[in-house]
């Protein structure tokens, strides 16, 4: 089993920055993908952005030149940074990890951007 808590989200102006940080514990494996999914009311899960334990990205392309996902050095703790907000990026955002053929999410954190 593997728990997920993300932290970082809350309510940021259009134009504006948030961080959102994951921390991955329980039995983690080397070899894995993590990433952040978000989710609004009524529509399906989305990709935001994944990166493996090699390092290789994938970004969806209404985020790419905003976002950054990297990991801190234990790899194990998975950050979002995300600037420039936009309204319509407004949703609940999941972090998720997935290793040998288990997929965990975590609880979600709102994210609002809002004048």
């Amino acid at each position: 089993q593997v728990q997920l808590v993300e932290s970082g989200g809350g309510l940021v102006q259009p134009w504006g920055s948030l961080r959102l940080s994951c921390a991955a514990s329980g039995s983690t494996f080397s070899i894995y993908v993590m990433g952040w999914y978000s989710q609004a009311p009524g529509k399906q899960r989305e990709l935001v952005a994944t990166i493996t334990e090699a390092g290789i990205e994938y970004w969806a392309d209404s985020v790419k030149g905003r976002f950054t996902i990297y990991r801190a050095n234990d790899k194990n703790t998975l950050y979002l940074q995300m600037n420039s907000l936009k309204p319509e990026d407004t949703d609940v955002y999941y972090c998720y990890r997935g290793q040998e053929q288990y997929d965990y999410w975590g609880q979600g954190t709102q994210v609002t951007v809002s004048s």
